[in-house]
This record gives structure tokens, C-alpha cells and sequence, in this order.
């Protein structure tokens, strides 16, 4: 047999013979990309022939059309004595629909639309987002004036709001940002970017962050952030500087500075691309913390054709959430050209850290970041104790071997709860820690008051 050149397109598809259930692929491909199909050839792009050519010449396309609306392109070829015909879906601007259903052409599987999915899909046809539907439940008294002023603080700083604009009325500031539909009701990016309680509203709209041990069965303890959108990430970073992650302590002369294990910048960049992304009618944001690595889950896959070498390279920003993307750009959080994930590229190759990890998973978009720094600490503290054969043959006092006891039951316990149960002053306690610290028996995790104790070997 001999072989065919098909036209270059995002989609090709290639069938031996013709069936009517091929109704449903060019539904779904008119609904995504488009797609060029050839009946009569196989998938190495061999002439296969048809039967009946002429007659599937003038049957195809008045089936699309009668079923679908559909206009498509429809030729018939010969090669080597073989009939085969090419059939051209342009991608359409509204939802097709075959027999009431609703089909969508995704990688490489033909999915049939309901539920959410579809609400999405058809909003999106019509040029608008989940966040743009009017909220019916909801009126101005559900929105937080202090929010507002904090989103105005932050946007006249990042000099993308007008400073005359600090005192402007709450209803003023949400219609400016189009939050309001025509009637004055309060749209549903509204209550997540600015309510009082958005989870009265929307249960999944919050962040939950936990820190595990070996694998996700070991919880450590864990923490639910809730509130407003607008200011969720800076609860985040709170959480995550008193509780998370280490800040190793440097000296520069007498000037003591504390610098986050993640950097700062790349990590809020890293959350605001979660709160702008996410798919609010799925599952909560989710933050793994583990040992080596952390992991930041959100609902809602990348858009089609993205991948993790698209996001850090050059591209166009396709916000999934057009009305929560656009108020925090507004606030000098996020910008409209998809440099997000170049800022965090730049800002992790600048603190000498890999790149993190970004991929489709479980139905949304998880970012893997490696703890570079907090396995070198404790790969530190394995070096001191490797001075000798076991912790137990360390020179620990036994009150000491008593503070580790405390510490393996209760990582967060505090200095003064440990000096009332062995009947020490503070001060004695504290040496002791000082002095397990440099033995590398401990490593203090999150900031001095709200953080707990890592016990490195046992």
C-alpha cells in the first residue's frame, strides 16, 4: 500500500472505513481544536480504500449538518486505484451539541461534557468564566470593607490603582473591577476576593496546608486557612514562616537575618497562581510538606496544549477565573502576560534551588518544590552525629534524653512547658536545646514562637 501525506494540524485522525458513531468525534473536535480526519487509511498512513466513496462524499457532511449545524469541508482522493476522503473540522466559536449531548476532544480521549464540566465549557463558549456568574444568594453586606482597603493599599502601591481612589465606596471599588452584574448584584469572584465568610458560599474556597512525615498516611499536624481570596496567600506565608519551613539564621557582623528556606517572592508567586487558577466548584487548594519536598495542589488542569516547558517559557496567560485574575493584577499580585512562572524560575535559580516541578495531576495542577536547603541541614546534623556510631552513644545528659523524649510526643511543646514537668528554670532548657542544636540531635522548624522541634536521628 502506499502511504499519504495528511495536513499539518493539532489533530489528525485516521479511520479505515466510516461510522456514524464518528458523529461524535467531530462534535468533539469542532468543540476543542478542530481536526483534520481520513476515512480509508490506517494509522500508518496507508490508503486503506473505501466503499461506497461517492455515496459517503454526499452522506457525511449532510449528517453533520442536519445533526450538528455543522459546515465542514469534505474531499474525496484517489491513490493507487483506492478512494479514501478528508474530512476538515474547523474549531467552532459555540458549543456544538450531537443529539443533545455535549462531546469534547481532550489528549487523546473523546469525553462527553455534564455537569460542571459543561457549565464551564459553555460559559467559556460564551466568553465568560465560573467567576463571572451573578451569586443570587449574596449582597454588599457579605462583603469585608477591611479587605477592600487592603486591596486598595496594596493596588495603589503597585501604582496600578489611582491614589484618589483610597476612599472609594465599597459598591464603587467592585463596579470599577466589574464585579457587579447589570442589575448591581454581586458576582461570584466578589464573595471569594472580598467576602466576610466566602465559605458560606463556596465550602471548597480554602487552603489546607499539612506536614507529613515519611509518606501522606504520617500527618503530623495540619493547618485550614479560611477568608477572602484577596488575602489568603498572606495567611499562607504566615503559616508557612511559623509553622513550615525553616529559616536558616545567618550573621552579617552583628546584624542577625533570617531568610526563608523557599525564596519568598517565587513561593507567593507560586500561591497566587493556585487562588487564581483554581477550580472553585472542585476540592480545596492542598499543601503537602514533607521532608525533602513540598507539594501545592489545585483544581483545574493546565490549558490545553500547556506544559511545564510552555509555562516557563514565552506564552500567553489564559486565567481560568478572568475576574479574580484580573483584581489581583489590579493589586500588583500577578501580571496579564504569563511571566508568573518566569518570575519563579528566576527566583529560584537566584537562591540556587532547582526549578520546581509543575504537571497535570489528579485532575488539577500540582507544583513539586525540593528542599534543598532543609536536607542539607539535616544531612548537616547527620555528619555531626556521624562522629560517633548512634545518637544513644552522644553525650547526652539524661535530662536531656528526657527534653527528646518531650520533643518525639509533642513537637511543638514550648520551654516553658518543659522546664514546669522536669522542675528546671527556662534558661537550663534553653542551653540544653542550644547544645542538642549544634550536636545536630535537633533542628528548630518555622520561627522561634510558633514553630516545633524535628528530632534528626533517635
Amino acid at each position: 500500500m502506499s502511504k499519504i501525506k495528511p495536513k499539518e494540524c493539532q489533530d489528525v485522525e485516521f479511520k479505515r472505513i466510516w461510522k456514524d458513531e464518528y458523529l461524535k468525534w467531530i462534535c468533539g473536535f469542532a468543540n476543542a481544536q478542530g481536526a483534520v480526519m481520513y476515512f480509508g487509511v490506517d494509522d500508518d498512513h496507508e490508503v486503506y480504500g473505501l466503499k461506497d466513496s461517492r455515496r459517503l462524499l454526499e452522506d457525511i457532511p449532510n449528517k453533520v449538518v442536519n445533526y450538528m449545524g455543522l459546515v465542514v469541508d469534505v474531499n474525496l482522493y484517489e491513490q493507487d486505484g483506492k478512494d479514501y476522503i478528508e474530512l476538515v473540522i474547523e474549531p467552532s466559536n459555540v458549543a456544538i451539541s450531537y443529539k443533545g449531548k455535549y462531546y469534547y476532544r481532550s489528549g487523546s480521549t473523546m469525553q462527553e461534557l455534564n455537569g460542571v464540566a459543561l457549565q464551564q465549557f459553555l460559559l467559556k463558549k460564551m466568553g465568560r468564566s465560573w467567576d463571572d456568574i451573578t451569586n443570587e444568594r449574596a449582597t454588599l453586606e457579605d462583603i469585608d470593607r477591611k479587605a477592600i482597603d487592603y486591596f486598595l493599599k496594596k493596588g495603589i502601591e503597585a501604582q496600578r490603582i489611582p491614589e484618589g481612589e483610597r476612599d472609594a465606596s465599597t459598591k464603587d471599588v467592585l463596579e470599577s473591577l466589574g464585579l457587579l452584574d447589570d442589575n448591581g448584584n454581586l458576582k461570584n469572584a466578589a464573595v471569594l476576593l472580598f467576602g466576610k465568610r466566602p465559605q458560606k458560599f463556596f465550602p471548597s474556597a480554602v487552603f489546607k496546608i499539612g506536614r507529613f512525615g515519611k509518606d501522606e498516611a504520617d500527618l503530623m499536624f495540619q493547618d485550614v486557612i479560611e477568608g477572602n481570596v484577596i488575602q489568603m496567600a498572606d495567611r499562607v506565608m504566615e503559616a508557612l514562616q511559623a509553622k513550615y519551613l525553616v529559616s536558616p539564621v545567618r550573621f552579617e557582623g552583628m546584624q542577625r537575618y533570617e531568610t526563608l528556606e523557599i525564596p519568598k517572592e517565587a513561593m507567593r508567586e507560586i500561591l497566587y497562581n493556585a487562588l487564581a487558577h483554581k477550580d472553585y466548584t472542585g476540592p480545596d487548594i492542598q499543601m503537602h510538606v514533607y521532608n525533602d519536598h513540598v507539594e501545592v495542589w489545585n483544581e483545574g488542569e493546565l490549558p490545553g496544549g500547556y506544559d511545564q516547558t510552555v509555562l516557563y517559557g514565552k506564552h500567553s496567560s489564559k486565567p481560568r477565573n478572568r475576574n479574580i485574575a484580573g483584581t489581583m493584577f489590579k493589586a500588583g499580585f500577578i501580571d496579564t502576560w504569563g511571566r508568573g512562572f518566569k518570575k519563579i524560575r528566576e527566583g529560584f535559580e537566584k537562591a540556587g534551588m532547582p526549578t520546581p516541578k509543575v504537571e497535570n495531576f489528579c485532575g488539577g495542577v500540582q507544583v513539586s518544590i525540593e528542599r534543598t536547603k532543609f536536607v542539607q541541614m539535616t544531612n548537616a546534623a547527620s555528619d555531626v552525629t556521624s562522629f560517633v556510631t548512634s545518637l544513644s552513644s552522644v553525650q547526652l545528659t539524661e535530662r536531656q534524653k528526657k527534653i527528646c523524649e518531650m520533643i518525639t510526643e509533642d513537637s511543638r511543646i514550648s520551654v516553658k512547658e518543659m522546664s514546669l514537668v522536669l522542675s528546671l528554670v527556662e534558661r537550663t532548657i534553653k542551653r540544653d536545646l542550644a547544645a542538642m542544636q549544634k550536636m545536630g540531635v535537633l533542628i528548630r522548624e518555622g520561627n522561634t514562637s510558633a514553630g516545633h522541634w524535628v528530632v534528626i536521628q533517635k
